[in-house]
């Protein structure tokens, strides 16, 4: 096991990089990401690999890299993709009408399956004519990497994603399943720090930024939220993860709910339900639209019914319309 003088140097190194916060407690999950990098090396133990990254800074960005949590799966939670699709894709087909294109940013993409996500719901729900634009960032590089490949394994795909956007969007490449060019083009990545000041920015329609900033203590909280303020359009919107709906967002932000999901916008958007006052996250009573939520597509088409394999992982084409199992329809992890 990590000792404890090599584990402080680590976290310290983690929180100087990002700013994320590895307490103690945590000492088997950075044994279990650097022991890799050890091995690769030529190391026989963490401790000895970490008398490395003293010295050499190309290791410890290396080591940064693979510390970092990379919690992912497709449509991940699934009301804010409901969210997107009723409530705020409506709002903006009108209030963009002028140019007909859309920008969002997946913040914190991880390797990318919330990205294309996004991306096939815009191909799939936006008008003739329309285009959009999905800026992927992340600290790891090693992540970007695999968003721009937009290859993913068997037991990837199997983590939320229906059937029928499988035989939609996906071709296989050997044992891993390829996106679709047409959604790759999509999508821009780019490395960003969230806890470091940003680089120039474009105003974005709407900001993913889910399932981060609970890594992250109450005053880098706060530096994010800030930063991010600047980069969402005055009548955009703002999504957080399931548990940080409650967090306080700072001077500056709105909030409203739509369905079961927060939606925080900049102060004076006009707002994109109507009061209902339907029940929101957490019992809270607001603005939530008054039609209920519709289902992502969790049946197969009669036309294309997609039969899984657990083995091989083929898709084929055969029989009428069924229930999607379970495991295929969008879920969160």
């Amino acid at each position: 096991m990590i000792s404890t003088a090599s584990f402080d140097f680590v976290a310290d190194l983690q929180r100087r990089e990002t700013a994320m916060r590895c307490e103690p407690g945590k000492e088997y999950l950075v044994e279990a990401r650097l022991l890799p990098l050890a091995r690769e090396a030529g190391y026989e133990d963490v401790d000895a690999y970490v008398a490395r990254l003293r010295v050499d800074a190309a290791a410890r960005a290396d080591a940064v890299d693979a510390l970092t949590i990379n919690e992912t799966s497709w449509f991940r939670d699934l009301a804010p993709y409901q969210t997107f699709t009723d409530t705020m894709l409506p709002a903006l087909l009108e209030s963009r009408a002028h140019v007909r294109h859309l920008e969002l940013w997946s913040a914190a993409c991880s390797s990318g399956q919330e990205a294309y996500s996004l991306a096939m719901l815009l191909r799939e729900n936006l008008p003739p004519g329309w285009t959009a634009t999905i800026h992927a960032t992340d600290v790891s590089r090693a992540m970007l990497t695999r968003v721009k490949a937009g290859r993913y394994s068997q037991v990837e795909m199997n983590r939320g994603m229906p059937a029928t956007r499988l035989v939609r969007w996906f071709e296989r490449a050997g044992s891993e399943w390829q996106v679709s060019e047409e959604l790759r083009s999509m999508i821009t990545t780019e490395q960003l720090n969230l806890a470091a000041p940003f680089p120039p920015m474009r105003r974005f329609d709407v900001v993913f930024l889910r399932n981060v900033l609970i890594y992250f203590d109450a005053q880098t909280k706060s530096d994010i939220l800030r930063r991010v303020h600047h980069t969402v359009a005055p009548d955009g919107f703002l999504l957080l993860g399931t548990s940080e709906y409650a967090l306080d967002a700072g001077p500056g932000w709105q909030r409203e709910v739509s369905g079961k999901t927060w939606m925080h916008r900049p102060e004076g958007a006009r707002p994109a339900t109507p009061a209902a006052g339907a029940a929101g996250p957490a019992g809270v009573r607001g603005g939530a639209g008054s039609a209920p939520a519709r289902p992502l597509a969790t049946t197969v088409p009669a036309t294309a019914t997609a039969s899984f394999s657990s083995t091989l992982g083929t898709v084929a084409r055969a029989g009428t319309g069924a229930t999607l199992p379970t495991s295929l329809t969008p879920q969160g992890a």
